[in-house]
């Protein structure tokens, strides 16, 4: 199997951290691309929480998630993954799952990498590893964590 793009989902947690030793030494080896996900959570097709928003106060909270989120990935980006020879940032907004397999498709990603914090026990993912397991079309290796 030739790799040459590597896919790190990350939501910025110290579990998602955990799979960064094996993303890098996989770049290192086959001198790949890494390309790093973060998805922001699309707030406005929740129903209100303490009243209506209109769409300029959601527009604003989406700015600033966007904002939080390009700094977060600079900082890991420039952190963790310096011996790395390319890394592409990537921000997303809508349901994690679906937005990896997007990627996954249209950068023509070789493999995924990811942790996997859902309960304990054989077999037993979070609900968006699982739903990248059952449904990617490239190989996706988990890292299993304990939750935080």
């Amino acid at each position: 199997m030739e790799v040459k793009k590597v896919l790190w989902p990350t939501d910025f947690s110290s579990n998602a951290e955990k799979a960064l030793p094996y993303v890098t030494d996989l770049t290192q080896k086959y001198q790949a691309e890494i390309h790093v996900l973060y998805v922001i959570e699309d707030i406005a097709h929740h129903e209100s929480w303490y009243g209506d928003f209109d769409r300029t106060h959601m527009d604003k909270l989406m700015e600033w998630a966007n904002k939080s989120a390009n700094k977060r990935l600079n900082q890991v980006c420039e952190k963790y993954l310096e011996g790395c020879p390319l890394y592409i940032k990537h921000i997303a907004l809508g349901d994690p799952a679906q937005e990896i397999l997007k990627l996954i498709d249209k950068e023509k990603v070789d493999m995924v990498v990811m942790t996997s914090h859902g309960q304990k026990g054989l077999y037993r993912f979070g609900s968006v590893t699982e739903k990248v397991l059952k449904n990617s079309p490239v190989p996706v290796t988990t890292i299993p964590v304990e939750p935080e």
